[in-house]
Parts: structure tokens; C-alpha cells; sequence
């Protein structure tokens, strides 16, 4: 399963992180409130198609992403999301609905936004609907190398907001 591939690959990296299991949640941000995480810190993979290859999007949970910044953010022709049908194939060990935020474990290059560059800690699921590794952003950017880039924008629509709780699993994550 993918959460084994991801621990085993923190693990030949020397990477502390904390895996903590919960109730299955489908949303970057009801997981985050689920394991008590600020949603600022948990991570929303989408996976989208920048010219004609595909790459994954890392946004807080709180956000959305804003394709048409991407599309200027990376100076593609075209941007537009991915299908699940498109991209289902390199994530066979995954739920659906459950990326990790490791492109280069996929073949695939990663976008981080610019709003989680300064947090301390990245949490995200492992995927699984029920399991999430929270570990240092430090250690994160060091073995996804991903590049920064400013596309999240507020969300389309309502969600219950997990960004002011503050959590015993970010903590204990050092």
C-alpha cells in the first residue's frame, strides 16, 4: 500500500514524521480537523496537467487552486485539472481521492504554494482515507524538491475550518 511505500521512503531518508490513523474523511480539510491539524499545515494534492505532462499542486487545505496563476506561475500554454481516469494508473497503490504529495516517488513534477513555505510541519494522507504522516516541511521540501509557486486561492465553497486548532499531532511530530 502506498502508506508503507511512503514510510519506507521516509525512512531510507533518516526523515522523523508521525503517522496517525483516523476515521475515513475525504476532504483535505475534514482530515485535517479529524487529526487536529491546522488546516494551513495539511496538505491538498491535486493533480493537474501543465502543457502535456502531468504534475501534482501541494495548496493548504483552507485553499483551492487557481489554475489560471499556475498557468502564469509555470509560463504553460495550458493548465487544466486532471481526470481520474487520466492519471488513476500511477497511483494503483492509492485510494482514490488519496495522493501524497511525493511527485518525484511518481514520475511526476511538484508545485508547492507559496502559503505553506513558512510552516514549520506538513501533514497529509498517505493514501489512505485514514491514515496521515505529519513530518517537518524542511525534511518534505528536501526530498520532493518541489518548486514554489503562488496559486491558492480561497475556496470555491464552504468548508468546516480546522486552521485555528492547534494539535497535539503537530506537536508531537518534532
Amino acid at each position: 500500500m502506498a502508506t508503507r511505500r511512503i514510510r519506507e521512503y521516509l525512512d531510507g531518508s533518516g526523515v522523523r514524521y508521525l503517522t496517525v490513523g483516523h476515521q475515513p474523511e475525504y476532504t483535505a480539510q475534514e482530515v485535517a480537523q479529524s487529526v487536529r491539524v491546522p488546516g494551513r499545515q495539511m496538505a491538498k494534492t491535486v493533480v493537474v496537467w501543465v502543457d502535456d505532462r502531468l504534475a501534482m499542486v501541494v495548496v493548504p487545505a483552507t485553499k483551492d487552486v487557481n489554475l489560471d496563476l499556475l498557468r502564469r506561475e509555470t509560463a504553460a500554454r495550458d493548465v487544466r485539472l486532471a481526470e481520474e481516469a487520466e492519471f488513476a494508473d500511477r497511483f494503483n497503490e492509492c485510494q482514490l481521492g488519496a495522493v501524497p504529495p511525493f511527485g518525484n516517488l511518481f514520475g511526476m513534477e511538484t508545485f508547492l504554494d507559496r502559503a505553506m513555505v513558512n510552516e514549520e510541519k506538513i501533514a497529509f494522507t498517505a493514501g489512505t482515507h485514514t491514515d496521515v504522516i505529519v513530518m517537518r516541511l524542511v525534511d518534505y521540501t528536501r526530498l520532493v524538491r518541489p518548486l514554489p509557486v503562488r496559486v491558492a486561492t480561497a475556496v470555491a465553497r464552504p468548508h468546516t475550518h480546522a486552521g485555528s486548532h492547534e494539535s497535539l499531532v503537530a506537536s508531537e511530530a518534532d
